[in-house]
């Protein structure tokens, strides 16, 4: 039996690795195009920090260990140019060698992950414009830093990496301008929360200019002023395009592989494509949402594991299923932090919920303890049957509280349940009564006086 991956990052890897343990005597060949697999993408903006050394700590294995330990024939610099489903077969090209070459399959997983978007007629092939997805994108953007020691930078785009980086070069003295074409940063928020963390940003002298988009760059072979939709000019050292990811689904596609409404690949609960022996995994699929049924595209290292390791496991004859996301993510962001589960209120009235919400400013520990701070907590619900439907958080100790909501989301909690809830308490983590259970017990009473006006 003979499985190939393509794609040697979380979601390949994973697959690979669990096929290897369910069917230890699988033929298994991984294909990557870059010299890096198995690592964390999402380790990169402290590795340009230099809060990681080396790019090699980013790896969770070395590819020896894969080699030898795991008995995975892994190929770096090796390109998958077409995938023939007719005859299971793929062609690879070996970028070192120069060569192309036919390989048969019995399974197939495809994860070729997700590429920055950039757009064609504003880079211009112009030097000091950087993206931040690969290894080989953070050794470009940190050896630049190192050389030139620039004092400006233009951040374009306000979504999740572009914020997270705000951090990153805010730590290294760099003074940053933020660009983003929509009328608040973090979209994923509401425009209340992503308030809060504006200002938040603007109180470290963080520039934010919303509501234009970047029209073109000047500069003499490098660049040097960011020219706005709106007439503005910027004056920067260097550029970071983050205007968000899209789905490296394109190889698929050629292939006859269904894709989805965001492009993405369409799998099963099972990693299963629209073609025979075909699996997918990572960040170029689309997954459930819990709450909707939909399908969404929303790429995370969580979920890129886990769908590998369920393609995986069924390429090898296995019968693992995939529930779905609640679209957890988390965020650092010059001493606080951004976080967001299941729906936000734009998006439950997307979807057509009747949603309300309640917002409450509580603190992440007891009043009396050293270092306590502000907490902005953020519960969406629907009217009358006080469903959970998601939860954002600004602010220190939001980690700690996210994940009790994304559980209270898999469980089908109302924000009754979610007030009952025997929540840990010492002065240090938090006061005696925790911001997620005011903000649970201000629902459960803003959905009870509404039943009664409706009555």
């Amino acid at each position: 039996m003979k499985l190939l991956v393509i794609g040697g990052v979380a979601a390949g890897m994973s697959a690979a690795s669990k096929a290897r343990r369910v069917m230890p005597d699988m033929e298994i060949t991984v294909f990557e195009k870059t010299g890096y697999v198995s690592y964390g993408s999402c380790g990169l903006p402290y590795f340009i920090s230099g809060l990681i050394k080396e790019p090699e700590d980013l790896l969770a294995y070395p590819i020896d260990f894969f080699r030898k330990k795991r008995g995975i024939d892994v190929r770096i610099h090796h390109f998958v140019k077409k995938i023939l489903p007719m005859e299971n077969k793929i062609i690879v090209e070996d970028l070192e060698q120069n060569k192309t070459e036919d390989y048969k399959y019995d399974k197939l997983v495809i994860s070729t992950g997700a590429y920055a978007k950039v757009p064609d007629d504003l880079t211009n092939n112009r030097d000091g414009i950087f993206t931040l997805r690969t290894v080989e994108d953070g050794i470009n953007l940190r050896a630049f830093i190192r050389k030139n020691h620039p004092q400006k930078v233009v951040i374009i785009g306000a979504g999740n990496i572009g914020i997270e980086m705000v951090d990153i070069f805010h730590s290294l003295s760099i003074k940053t301008t933020v660009v983003e074409k929509l009328p608040q940063i973090l979209p994923n928020l509401d425009s209340d929360m992503a308030e809060l963390v504006e200002k938040h940003l603007e109180n470290y002298g963080i520039e934010i200019i919303k509501s234009t988009g970047v029209k073109s760059f000047t500069g003499n072979g490098r660049v040097s002023r960011v020219i706005l939709e709106d007439g503005r000019e910027i004056s920067t050292d260097f550029v970071l395009v983050s205007i968000g990811a899209a789905p490296g689904s394109s190889l698929a596609r050629d292939a006859g592989i269904e894709t989805g409404k965001f492009n993405g690949i369409k799998v099963t609960e099972k990693m299963e494509t629209s073609e025979k022996d075909i699996y997918a995994a990572g960040d170029c699929i689309e997954v459930k949402n819990i709450i909707t049924n939909q399908g969404v595209y929303l790429p995370l290292g969580t979920t890129a594991n886990k769908t590998g390791k369920i393609a995986g496991e069924n390429a090898a004859g296995g019968n693992a299923v995939f529930s779905g996301i609640a679209g957890t993510n988390i965020l650092k962001t010059i001493d606080t932090e951004v976080a967001k589960t299941g729906l936000n209120l734009k998006e439950a009235s997307r979807f057509g919920f009747n949603a309300d919400s309640v917002i409450i400013k509580g603190l992440n520990r007891a009043h009396y303890y050293p270092g306590h701070k502000q907490l902005w907590l953020k519960i969406i619900f629907e009217k009358r049957t006080g469903k959970l439907l998601g939860a954002q958080i600004v602010g220190e100790g939001a980690s700690q509280r996210i994940d009790v909501f994304t559980a209270a989301l898999y469980a089908n909690f109302t924000v009754n349940d979610l007030s009952q809830l025997d929540i840990s308490y010492a002065p240090p983590f938090a006061p005696v009564w925790d911001p997620l259970l005011i903000g649970a017990n201000q629902a459960v009473k803003k959905n009870s006086n509404q039943k009664k006006e409706k009555k």
